[in-house]
């Protein structure tokens, strides 16, 4: 993906085709648990809610009072947007990289790496496409959308998630498990 900041996507890559997940998240994470887990303070979250950057996909806030609720997914979406802010991409910029990664499968975005010389955020799935965008000779840096995800499954795994039909609260829930699972009833 080759975000150009004017909403539009194109580039040297082809975009794959979307993809998506049938299965629905059993465990959602509340805001100072997506807070610790991707690195970001409250306001932030709270921010990037409000202005649709990153929204809650398993529960949005509705009135005063309620709890917005977040999937393991929108959590590895917040930890990318935090390292593309801290190396400085324009957030327009940003807005474009997080609707193409929402639109992608859980498979995709595990192979993925997210590329940015600062004004332009590259998508790049095979190590062939990193090395042509290398050889450009300009400074960028990547960030490798698997290893994010293994990050994020990590910090979870030692925080409180909460079972969505339920309301139950579960003390060091690993969403490593959860994937298993869901990779398991696929092949099935």
């Amino acid at each position: 993906m080759r975000s150009s900041g004017d909403g539009t996507a194109n580039g040297p890559y082809p975009l794959h085709g979307r993809t998506s997940d049938p299965t629905t998240d059993t465990v959602g994470y509340r805001g100072p648990t997506a807070c610790a887990a991707a690195g970001i303070t409250y306001r932030q979250l709270d921010y990037w809610a409000r202005t649709g950057l990153v929204e809650p996909s398993v529960r949005p806030a509705k009135g005063s009072g309620t709890q917005r609720l977040y999937s393991f997914r929108d959590v590895v979406f917040l930890k990318i947007v935090k390292r593309f802010l801290d190396t400085g991409v324009a957030l327009q910029n940003i807005r474009t990289a997080v609707q193409h990664l929402s639109d992608r499968g859980a498979d995709d975005l595990e192979r993925m790496t997210l590329m940015s010389d600062g004004a332009t955020v590259y998508e790049c799935s095979s190590p062939d496409e990193v090395v042509n965008l290398l050889q450009g000779g300009q400074g960028i840096f990547g960030i490798a959308v698997g290893v994010v995800w293994r990050d994020v499954e990590t910090a979870l795994s030692q925080l409180h998630g909460e079972r969505v039909d339920t309301g139950e609260t579960l003390i060091g829930h690993n969403p490593a498990d959860e994937l298993a699972r869901r990779r398991r009833d696929r092949a099935v």
